[in-house]
């Protein structure tokens, strides 16, 4: 067990992957020989413990360089239940040692060009660079910006390379008029639902096409989940292209856990998902991200905006999308979260899909947070919404689903209805609607069904959402192509 990072080293440290000096090789080892016992080091040759509160963020299963995920909690890792959470661990030190706003950095994806590889000697080739004198002269001045300036001009260079040139400010959006019908919506003020649908697990396409066809007119997008729980499904991008067919405008959502930084630049989609933990088995590896859910807002943001790829190339024409996120009011600490829902935010996200909520007045806590970090005015947020179906599925969402609590005045509502759950499940459902329409920052529902679609026209309706150019669905053999660009998100 480390001495500081609170939790043992995840994985066996990593080795160069190419020959080494005998200079490097001596480094290597003086640095995994020191670090080892403080950090639990893995020698990413990444190294941002400045401003990760000084404890190893490469202690996370998930490997998240930006966490945490949306299952963080003070009890432990959902992932690894024999471990504390790395990031709330990290959080929690910040916060008490007044050094929360370092976390607001987007931190690049590792390097492996200088995986296994020391760090220190590319940290004095650094200041040789900065000037002996003016860096130590910095550090040893009594002023303390002058201090920070001195040790920023060091290790901002050797954690930000010239491909990534992560920062802790927000960035609009360079355009200016809505890509999507989701985004338009929104602009002009609408409480708008959208609703959120598991791909199948078979080939066909009829029943999808069928759902899409149903839910499509009450609704401003549907989303495609990616392989929930990572149990292996359809694709969701060719979800997307039955949705496109329909006439409705799909939400992509994209899973880090599945995609490096190639194949996120080529497909265009975007969240870190549900770790193989959450898999029935046979289980994958479970610290295999290459990217983080902040890093994709970043890559595609600048793609959009900048016209650019990661490597510099430039793009000729280049994608546009509506960038989203997923949000987790009750994963942990309110001022946790509130300060990840910034990072996105900063980071390109335009609108946050938030987990379950089935506290209406706890959502206050978390708002309250975000409007003291200033981004209230700078993102949609759509509450999460599952209508429950019986007292076990209640039990279940409360025990077993990071980062979502059904308070007990819920499950017992649930129990009591006996027969009658579905009915209590959906009146639920509307007065947290109800609840939520009338909090400042919050623009509309993300309505998740789970395996029960048929219930979301009902539940619109019910709650009087429905779109002002709503027309009712008219039954018909197949969908009529009609094209529509899609909104992206990232959880």
């Amino acid at each position: 067990m480390p001495i500081i990072t609170p939790g043992r080293r995840w994985q066996p440290a990593y080795y160069p992957f190419r020959k080494t000096s005998l200079s490097e090789k001596v480094f290597t080892w003086l640095e995994r020989t020191v670090k080892g016992p403080f950090w639990g080091c893995r020698m990413c040759g990444n190294c941002t413990l400045q401003e990760t509160a000084y404890i190893c963020a490469m202690a996370c299963p998930k490997g998240i360089k930006n966490g945490p995920c949306g299952g963080s909690s003070p009890e432990g890792c959902y992932v690894d239940t024999s471990r504390p959470c790395i990031w709330y661990a990290i959080y929690d030190k910040s916060f008490k040692t007044g050094k929360e706003e370092l976390l607001l950095e987007v931190l690049p994806p590792l390097d492996w060009e200088k995986v296994g590889l020391e760090q220190w000697s590319g940290v004095v080739k650094q200041v040789q660079k900065v000037g002996v004198k003016k860096f130590f002269g910095g550090m040893l001045s009594n002023k303390a910006r002058e201090r920070t300036l001195a040790w920023d001009s060091v290790f901002v260079p050797l954690r930000q390379p010239e491909w990534w040139q992560g920062d802790a400010n927000y960035h609009a959006p360079a355009y200016t008029e809505p890509v999507s019908t989701l985004e338009r919506r929104l602009k002009n003020g609408e409480f708008v639902a959208t609703v959120e649908l598991a791909p199948p697990i078979t080939v066909s396409t009829k029943k999808l096409a069928q759902t899409i066809d149903t839910v499509r007119p009450y609704v401003a997008a549907i989303n495609f989940t990616d392989n929930p729980s990572a149990t292996p499904r359809m694709a969701n991008i060719a979800c997307c292209t039955v949705a496109i067919k329909a006439g409705a405008e799909p939400t992509i959502q994209m899973a880090a856990r599945d995609r490096t930084r190639v194949n996120l630049q080529s497909d265009i989609m975007c969240f870190s998902g549900d770790s193989m933990r959450m898999t029935p088995g046979p289980r994958g590896r479970m610290d295999s991200l290459d990217i983080d859910a902040i890093q994709m807002l970043w890559i595609l943001r600048k793609m959009r905006d900048e016209q650019k790829y990661l490597d510099g190339r430039a793009i000729k024409f280049p994608p546009q999308y509506f960038l989203g996120a997923a949000a987790s009011p009750f994963a942990s600490d309110p001022r946790f979260q509130a300060l990840r829902e910034q990072k996105k935010v900063n980071a390109g996200a335009q609108f946050l899909q938030t987990n379950l909520i089935f506290d209406a007045d706890g959502v206050d806590i978390w708002l309250n947070e975000i409007a003291k970090r200033g981004i209230l005015d700078k993102v949609y947020i759509l509450g999460g919404i599952t209508p429950l179906k019986s007292a076990k599925m209640a039990h279940f969402m409360n025990a077993e689903v990071p980062g979502v609590t059904v308070p007990q005045k819920l499950i017992d509502r649930m129990e009591a209805a006996g027969d009658g759950a579905e009915e209590e499940g959906i009146k639920i459902a509307l007065e947290l609607i109800e609840a939520l329409r009338k909090k400042q920052g919050i623009h509309g529902i993300h309505l998740m069904p789970v395996n029960w679609e048929e219930i979301a026209p009902r539940i619109i309706t019910e709650a009087g959402m429905l779109p002002a150019d709503f027309v009712a669905p008219v039954k018909r053999d197949a969908p009529q192509p009609v094209a529509i660009p899609a909104a992206v998100i990232s959880a």
